[in-house]
Formats: structure tokens, C-alpha cells, sequence
């Protein structure tokens, strides 16, 4: 029988949560990296052991983490014997550097981005919002950070390059939501190795059809509310974006608002509006299910208060690509539940009955093991959940 492996990443440390193929029964390991901000975790589709974490705090830095067993150790690549450390005897996050390309070829142009008052402000790395592996190499990993660059490593996170043909793409008029300019999706195409679609809060989506020699923003057809036209070609508020791997044309994102779900069936090219019978237009997570590319998920919330509605625990399925939504309740708390989901909390397994799995501001993680019908808490007392990932291991 199968097993799964949960990837899960908390304002306090990582957790790797594993079951045999009915998720029933959960084993919680962790914390690693105790104390730390762990941003997201993901492994490697071409060596499930392979896992890269984003390690990220306040007082000490950025680190980039690795694992090559599954979780059970790790190692910071690019460093001797582990984090270097201050004269005081402190952690740094002095590995794994992330520096923006200023060459006068192709980083002269880029030195600035639009701050909230609309003046233009330097580019500041901060930390790293996402990791995704390649779908064909173990050591190569992309990594999406804030403020909004997109970088690429092909030695394991050892050393990383700016794609600064991103920051190209109009760079300029990229402003910060209330979160911060981060970049926090990367989606490579599993049927063209040159295509990457990137989201960024609070400028949009941008595509590359050549391997990221170059992007160009693709929002055509959204609408932000907040902004004197209402349809400018940057400056859109994309919390989340997924795509089916046997149907990679088809996009399905959640918007900050003004009009919520979205759905584009040429790869961002055009947008059309999915929102149908949803109860608000704000959330952030979006996901598909494993075998049914028409079949989404998404967690709407109270836009105000960014937490459930009413106090109602639900998360919503369409089964049509959207504009059809049925709630989805049995098992989640229906009263009193003032948790957040936040974009990267959410994901599915690829068992026969695919799994779906949240977690929770309020450290909760939750499990479908039938596509939604029913859930479970399979752990509560977590600190505040950033990301969720998944991994469906071979027996």
C-alpha cells in the first residue's frame, strides 16, 4: 500500500506528518528547525527524499534547508558544519545567498519597484515565500522570494542565480500588497520543460514560453476594484494559482477580490471570472484534485476579518472548472472557528481516492481522504500553519 508523507511548515518549525494509504492513523515528527519561521517545504518530484525547506527569521536570516532521507536529517548546502555563526555565538543566515542581478547587461534597468505611496523603492531581499524543484532534476530548485524575484539553483541550493528577466517584465510598477512584494507560486509546465508561470503580490501572473530568458505579465481579463482602472496590465493582488498536470492549459486562480476564482484555459493568456455561487470573492489557497481536472478547491473567507465566515469552518468544490460550488462541512467545525488558511496551505494527494489537506492559523491540520465528502483533524496543536505540502510515496 501506498503511504503519504505531509510537508508542513509553521511560524515555529517543520513538521513531517506520515500515514499508510487509508489516513487514518497520523505520525507527527518535528519540530524541526524549532523557533524558526519555516515559509514552505517541498520535495522533489524525481527523488521523494530530496526535500527543500525555506528556514526564515527575523533576528537571523534566510536559510535555505535540505534533506536527501525524507526529513529525518538535514543539512544546510552551500556551508562546513552548519549555520554560520555570529561573534556572539548566534545562528546567521549567511548561506544559500540570494542576490539580485545588477550586471549592466541585464540587471541595470532593474533597480527599483514602486513603493505604496508610488515612489520607486530599492529592491530589498527579505526571505524565500516558495520552493519548487524541478519535475526532472533533484538538485535543480527554483525559489520564489520577497521582494519579488524569481531565483534558480542547480546544485542543490548550494548557490543560487537571479531569472532577472522577470523583474524585466516592467518591474518598475510592481507595488507590495499588505503582506509584502513577494513572489509566492511557480508552476512549470509537465508537458513543455520552457514554460514557467509565476504569481506575485501584488503586481499578477507572469509566463515564460522560453525556459525564463523572458516573461511578459499575463492578466488579461481580471479586474482589481481598488485601482482607478480597474484593468491595467500590472498590478493585481494573485493569491494562488494551480494547474492539473494532464491539463497544464488550464489555470485555475484565486484572486485577492474582484471577482475571486478565476479560470484560463490557454495558459494564462485570457481570464475569465469562476466566482458562481461562492459566498465571498476573497481566500487564499486554490487547489485541483489529482484525477478530475475540472474538479477545484478553494477556502472562501470573511475579506474583513480573514477568517471563516460566520465562524464556520467550510471548504468549497466545483466540479464543472467553476461557477458551480457545493460547501463542503462534515467534519469541520461549524461554529466558532476564526482560523485562516493561507495560500500555501493547502494541497492534494495522488492516491486513488485523492486526499486533500489544510492547515490552519490556528494550527490545525485537516484531512479528506475521499476528495472532500468527509474530514478529520489529524493534528490541532501545531503553532500557526504557513504551508502544506504532500507527497504520495510508492510502496
Amino acid at each position: 500500500m501506498s503511504s503519504v508523507r505531509l510537508l508542513v511548515g509553521t511560524k515555529k518549525g517543520a513538521f513531517i506528518l506520515t500515514s499508510d494509504g487509508t489516513r487514518q492513523k497520523w505520525r507527527v515528527d518535528g519540530p524541526h528547525f524549532a523557533g524558526w519561521e519555516i515559509y514552505h517545504l517541498k520535495g522533489s518530484p524525481k527523488d521523494p527524499n530530496r526535500i527543500f525547506c525555506s528556514q526564515s527569521s527575523g533576528w537571523f536570516g534566510q536559510v535555505i534547508q535540505r534533506s536527501s532521507d525524507g526529513g529525518k536529517t538535514w543539512e544546510t548546502p552551500g556551508t562546513t558544519g552548519g549555520l554560520p555563526k555570529s561573534p556572539e555565538g548566534f545562528p546567521m543566515g549567511e548561506s544559500n545567498k540570494f542576490v539580485y542581478d545588477t550586471s549592466p547587461t541585464t540587471g541595470k534597468p532593474l533597480t527599483t519597484h514602486q513603493w505604496y505611496d508610488g515612489t520607486q523603492h530599492p529592491w530589498e531581499f527579505k526571505r524565500v515565500w516558495h520552493l519548487e524543484p524541478s519535475l526532472h532534476d533533484p538538485d535543480t530548485v527554483y525559489a520564489g522570494v520577497e521582494d519579488a524575484a524569481l531565483f534558480k539553483s542547480t546544485n542543490g541550493g548550494a548557490t543560487w542565480s537571479e531569472v532577472s528577466a522577470l523583474r524585466a517584465a516592467k518591474g518598475e510598477k510592481w507595488s507590495p500588497g499588505a503582506g509584502g512584494l513577494c513572489l509566492h507560486t511557480i508552476l512549470l509546465d509537465p508537458k513543455d520543460p520552457n514554460r514557467i508561470t509565476i504569481a506575485i503580490s501584488a503586481a499578477g501572473a507572469f509566463r515564460s514560453d522560453d525556459g525564463g530568458k523572458t516573461f511578459k505579465p499575463i492578466n488579461k481579463g481580471l479586474r482589481n476594484d481598488y485601482l482607478p482602472d480597474p484593468r491595467p496590465e500590472i498590478g493585481f493582488c494573485v493569491h494562488d494559482i494551480v494547474l492539473h498536470p494532464s491539463k497544464p492549459a488550464t489555470l485555475f486562480m484565486q484572486l485577492h477580490q474582484g471577482g475571486g476564482a478565476y479560470r484560463s484555459d490557454n495558459h494564462g493568456d485570457t481570464w475569465t471570472e469562476v466566482k458562481g455561487n461562492l459566498p465571498t470573492d476573497f481566500g487564499f489557497p486554490i487547489d485541483v484534485h489529482a484525477h478530475e481536472p475540472n474538479t477545484v478547491f478553494v477556502a472562501p473567507l470573511d475579506p474583513m476579518l480573514r477568517t471563516p465566515i460566520e465562524g464556520k469552518l467550510k471548504i468549497w468544490r466545483s466540479k464543472t472548472g467553476g461557477n458551480e460550488w457545493e460547501p463542503l462541512t462534515k467534519g469541520l467545525p461549524q461554529e466558532n472557528c476564526f482560523v485562516g488558511i493561507l495560500r500555501d496551505a493547502m494541497a492534494v494527494d495522488s492516491l486513488p481516492d485523492c486526499g486533500i489537506y489544510f492547515g490552519t492559523t490556528g494550527g490545525q491540520v485537516y484531512c479528506s481522504p475521499n476528495g472532500g465528502d468527509t474530514w478529520q483533524c489529524i493534528v490541532h496543536d501545531l503553532p500557526h500553519v504557513l504551508s502544506v505540502e504532500v507527497q504520495t510515496l510508492a510502496s
